[in-house]
C-alpha cells in the first residue's frame, strides 16, 4: 500500500507540473541554459538599420499608408518557437500608444515594455535587460507621448489613491528639471522625463555594456497623439522622423 501511494502522489506531482502549476527557476529564465545566457540571438539589422525601420515604419503610418507587415498566418508560425524583435520599445500604457501601430510592424517585430509615463522600474529594465542581452535587440527607444497622464499627474503632483500614484514619485525629478523653463510644463516635462528614463536605462551594466561595443542605440521619442508622428532624439540630440 505504501508503494502504491508514493506512486500516486508522485505521478500526482508531475501532472501538476505539467499544467503550469509548478515553477522551477529553470522558468524564470525562459528555459535558457547557463551557458546560451550570455549569447545573444544574432540580428541581420545593425541599430542605425533597426532605427530606420522603426521611422520608415511610423511614416507610413503618420501618412496613412501602412503595409502592415509580418501579420500573416506564416508570419504567426514562423516565431511561434523563437522571436527576434528587431527594436525593443519602453513605452507607456496609454491605449493611443500601441508601439506595433504606430510604427506599422508585425507580429515578433517589436519588444514592447509598456507602463504609465514609460517609467524604468527594476522590472521595466529588467525586461528591457532580456530583450536586449538574450535577444539582441539592436535598438532601444523610450517613448513619451504628447498630454500624458502620468506625466500630468507628476506635473501636477496630485494625490491619487491606491497604487496609481507610485508612477508620480518615479517622474518627479523629470519635472524638476524643467519647472523653470517656458512653455508648456506637461510637454516640456513628457520630453524631459524620456531622457531622465534613459539616464536610468544606462546605469544598468548589461547595457551600458552593449552601449560600448556599439551593438545597441538608446533613443528617445515623443508621440504626437494629434498627428500620429514620432520626433526621435539620439545620445547627440540629433533628430530623426517628422520635421513638420
Amino acid at each position: 500500500m505504501k508503494s502504491i501511494k508514493h506512486s500516486i502522489q508522485r505521478r500526482d506531482f508531475l501532472r501538476l507540473g505539467t499544467v503550469g502549476l509548478l515553477v522551477t527557476a529553470n522558468d524564470i529564465f525562459w528555459h535558457i541554459k547557463p551557458a546560451q545566457a550570455a549569447e545573444p540571438i544574432l540580428q541581420s539589422l545593425d541599430p542605425d538599420a533597426a532605427l530606420q525601420k522603426l521611422i520608415a515604419g511610423n511614416l507610413r503610418f503618420a501618412e496613412h499608408h501602412p503595409e502592415y507587415p509580418d501579420q500573416s498566418l506564416a508570419r504567426l508560425q514562423e516565431v511561434a518557437q523563437a522571436q527576434h524583435p528587431f527594436a525593443t520599445i519602453l513605452s507607456c500604457a496609454d491605449s493611443r500608444v500601441p508601439a506595433e501601430i504606430i510604427f506599422d510592424q508585425g507580429i515578433g517585430d517589436i519588444f514592447d515594455v509598456r507602463i504609465a509615463g514609460n517609467i524604468a522600474t527594476p522590472e521595466a529594465i529588467g525586461s528591457i535587460e532580456y530583450a536586449v542581452v538574450l535577444l539582441g535587440t539592436p535598438v532601444l527607444m523610450v517613448l513619451g507621448h504628447e498630454r500624458c497622464g502620468a506625466v500630468t499627474a507628476a506635473v501636477k503632483n496630485q494625490v491619487l489613491p491606491g497604487e496609481i500614484g507610485s508612477f508620480v514619485k518615479a517622474i518627479l525629478p523629470a519635472v524638476d528639471q524643467v519647472k523653470e523653463q517656458p512653455g508648456d510644463a506637461v510637454d516640456n516635462a513628457v520630453v524631459a522625463n524620456v531622457q531622465y528614463q534613459i539616464e536610468t536605462l544606462k546605469r544598468s551594466p548589461l547595457l551600458s555594456e552593449r552601449l560600448r561595443s556599439g551593438k545597441l542605440k538608446i533613443v528617445g521619442g515623443r508621440y504626437d497623439l494629434d498627428t500620429g508622428k514620432v520626433i526621435i532624439t539620439d545620445n547627440n540630440n540629433s533628430q530623426y522622423g517628422h520635421n513638420s
